[in-house]
């Protein structure tokens, strides 16, 4: 019996808390689940064009066909598991099913004959893949990227007046807020995320190389691409209309490099709070009974972060080799895709589990203002770039040489620092600007910007456009 503690994956194992909500989308039981919803409206699909061998069905029996949709349970794929081990085909297995439990259609003898009519298995497994997909994103990813974005902005918000020392190649920079790199991150997430909702998910339904070969044989006189649009369409899918025996997944490889780089994106902010918290920006929450070394008392791990950032590079590998290698099929058709679908699930869990170990570690900082302050104010040589950028202004000679000269590699004091203002030939009031400014006032707008954390129209309209 598979237990946490045996269970190969971590993410049946440690992280299966985490990733609980993707198994009825994702797991070996959703796939055979979505494969019967599938196959029973392809079926009452078939039953609604009245054709000779196959009236339409009764609001009774419309109604007994979702009830074997809606009621679908682990028993019932577990029964087809059984049925497979002797037809040692898993598409095969679920028609045989459904041809059992469908004795209360009038004539079901024949009316049976058309569960699977004309399809291929890829026909049922791309579709089937495409559902999942469409309800993972629509009512998992997107709602625990959206708690993820909230978490930032309203840490922007928070600390969008917190003066903080910028690095830039790690060395002391132009300051900005606390606010406004989170505002920084939010606005990534943000346009990131409207890549992912972008995404068309597409499905096929045209048989064994995408010519509905086998529907013009039996009936030449229906509009199959029609009636497998209505299907597609109904389930909430675009029809791909040119394929070979599979949909050739290129909107999954879309959709995969999407998260991707959503992921990308929150594996530097990882790093970059990893890092703050490394420089005591930052402090961690304590949580009563937790460790932090097995032998150092003192120490209160950033484990969160480093959690969110291993489990990215988990997930990302996983999701970048379905990108490469799901749109490339020998002629029309190999078997390479089928076992590496299997794996959608392993990639979505592991971007879970990452997402959440990040909200779990924004939800645990709290700024240590006396290290921040302490930093900003004790680094005079920043406001080398404005007492510069104004001698630019009124044509001193060789501003950023004689700033150079007095600042790089020094430590400058905020004496030093305004003796040289003192002996500079500038206006009055510009002298006496630069002899009031302080490293913590020298930021910008950065204050008003970590407050701006809505992607303006125009932004999207330029990015999605362009």
């Amino acid at each position: 019996m598979l237990e946490k503690l045996n269970a190969l994956s971590p993410l049946d194992g440690r992280y299966a808390s985490s990733v609980n909500e993707l198994r009825p989308f994702l797991s070996e039981y959703a796939f055979m689940a979505h494969r019967v919803e599938i196959e029973i409206n392809w079926l009452i699909a078939l039953s609604n064009y009245n054709l000779p061998e196959i009236k339409r069905f009764s609001d009774e029996e419309h109604k007994k066909l979702n009830d074997l949709i809606k009621n679908f349970s682990v028993k019932d794929a577990d029964d087809i598991k059984k049925i497979e081990k002797t037809t040692n085909h898993d598409v095969k297995a679920v028609e045989y099913w459904l041809k059992e439990k469908i004795s209360f259609i009038a004539n079901f003898d024949k009316v049976s004959e058309f569960i699977h009519f004309a399809c291929t298995s890829e026909d049922i497994n791309n579709t089937s893949h495409a559902l999942m997909l469409l309800r993972t994103r629509e009512k998992i990813l997107v709602p625990v990227l959206e708690h993820l974005i909230d978490n930032l902005e309203k840490l922007a918000k928070k600390y969008s007046n917190q003066p903080m020392l910028s690095r830039t190649h790690g060395q002391p920079a132009s300051p900005t807020t606390i606010g406004k790199e989170f505002a920084n991150v939010v606005i990534r997430l943000k346009i990131a995320l409207t890549k992912i909702k972008s995404v068309k998910i597409l499905a096929k339904l045209n048989g064994a190389t995408g010519n509905y070969n086998a529907h013009i044989s039996s009936y030449p006189n229906i509009n199959w691409p029609n009636l497998s649009c209505d299907v597609i369409n109904k389930l909430g899918l675009i029809q791909n209309t040119h394929t070979t025996q599979i949909e050739p997944h290129d909107w999954i490889a879309e959709l995969f490099d999407s998260i991707s780089r959503i992921n990308t994106i929150i594996l530097d902010l990882d790093r970059d709070i990893w890092g703050y918290i490394s420089l005591g920006y930052f402090k961690q929450i304590l949580k009563e009974g937790e460790v932090g070394s097995s032998t150092m008392p003192h120490k209160v791990n950033p484990i969160d972060f480093e959690n969110s950032e291993g489990n990215i590079g988990m997930a990302n590998c996983i999701l970048r080799h379905m990108s490469d290698k799901l749109p490339v099929s020998r002629w029309q058709r190999d078997l390479t895709d089928s076992t590496v679908l299997r794996n959608i699930g392993v990639a979505l869990g592991y971007c879970l589990v990452s997402w959440k170990s990040c909200i779990r570690g924004l939800n645990k900082l709290e700024i240590n203002k006396t290290n921040i302050d302490n930093d900003i104010d004790n680094c005079w040589e920043i406001l080398a770039e404005p007492i510069q950028t104004i001698m630019r202004k009124h044509g001193l000679p060789k501003p950023y040489e004689q700033l150079k000269s007095l600042t790089r590699g020094r430590g400058i004091n905020k004496e030093s620092l305004r003796e040289f203002i003192k002996n500079l030939d500038l206006p009055k009031e510009e002298k006496s600007y630069l002899l009031t400014l302080e490293p913590r006032k020298y930021i910008g707008l950065s204050e008003s910007l970590s407050l701006e954390t809505q992607v303006s129209n125009k932004l999207l309209k330029n990015y999605f456009n362009s």
